[in-house]
């Protein structure tokens, strides 16, 4: 397994995003060594989703007012419905996520994330996968939309659902490993 130790990554979720989304891909990075960050829209805790129902809360660790692109190494963004939905309308979030982009460094979204990356207008010629729901979406944003359970594009990782979590987290963490990639750009 790669050595993560020295390597900072924000996940960046609010209210509603998939519980196993969020949970098995921070223990994964911290398994590798990896600091990772809760990184949400307020201050206190986030609320879960698992099973069609509310879940357990996780502490928030930074919000977006106190962080910046430049502190972290990486990004990890959980999917649900809820929690894409609501990131992808704040504009703070939106330029969170595009700043990784900016400065070439890895972004890992799984389910309904990759909303925030089409908002974020990073997917024009990106081959990714996502929940099949929106799939269309993912097209119209200029992606190059595939049904695979783990697709790694310069530095992006997607997968579909919380099925795919062996291979997201065995990728989350290689790219982490690997660092900058200069093909990953906004």
């Amino acid at each position: 397994m790669e050595n993560l130790n020295k390597k900072t990554v924000a996940i960046l979720a609010t209210n509603g995003f998939e519980e196993s989304e969020l949970r098995e891909p921070k223990k994964a990075l911290e398994k590798a060594g990896a600091d990772v960050h809760i990184v949400s829209l307020e201050t206190g805790e986030i609320k879960s989703w698992a099973d069609g129902n509310w879940s357990n809360t996780y502490k928030v660790d930074k919000t977006l007012n106190d962080v910046d692109q430049k502190d972290y190494n990486a990004l990890m963004l959980p999917g649900g419905q809820i929690n894409p939905d609501i990131l992808r309308n704040n504009k703070d979030a939106v330029s969170f996520v595009k700043s990784f982009f900016e400065n070439h460094k890895p972004v890992a979204a799984i389910c309904h994330a990759p909303w925030l990356l089409a908002e974020a207008g990073v997917l024009e010629g990106r081959k990714i996968t996502s929940y099949g729901s929106i799939k269309t979406d993912m097209i119209n944003a200029g992606a190059k939309w595939v049904d695979e359970e783990v697709v790694v594009d310069s530095g992006l990782v997607t997968s579909r659902s919380p099925k795919d979590l062996p291979a997201f987290n065995a990728k989350l963490v290689e790219e982490v490993y690997e660092g900058k990639h200069d093909e990953q750009t906004a």
